[in-house]
């Protein structure tokens, strides 16, 4: 069960990831990507990172490019929070598919 601060640190990441990506949506070639939900450990020394992309052709490609420059958005994320956190979690990316899951359990039930 996360705790106060857990949430509080959790609702300041994704704000703040979620301008970044804003910022650098021409650098993956238009795509949209949403920060759905952040986690983060109780030590708060890493925060996992659930990220949906659309429209979802190469999106392998884009996750990946996003995977390689995880030091860059930590450094950007660490220059906008450093005067509200201590420590600035390491950043663990994955792709969040409850959308696409979702949209399949819908079609099968209108089957």
């Amino acid at each position: 069960m996360e705790t106060t601060g857990q949430k509080r640190i959790s609702a300041l990441i994704q704000k703040e990831l979620s301008i970044i990506f804003q910022k650098k949506a021409a650098d993956f070639a238009g795509k949209i990507i949403s920060v759905t939900v952040v986690r983060v450990t109780p030590d708060l020394s890493l925060a996992k990172v659930y990220l949906s992309i659309f429209p979802d052709n190469d999106k392998d490609a884009v996750f990946e490019e996003i995977q390689n420059s995880k030091s860059v958005f930590r450094f950007e994320l660490g220059n906008k929070i450093k005067n509200k956190v201590r420590k600035i979690p390491d950043l663990r990316f994955f792709i969040d598919d409850s959308l696409d899951y979702a949209e399949k359990i819908d079609n099968l039930l209108n089957k």
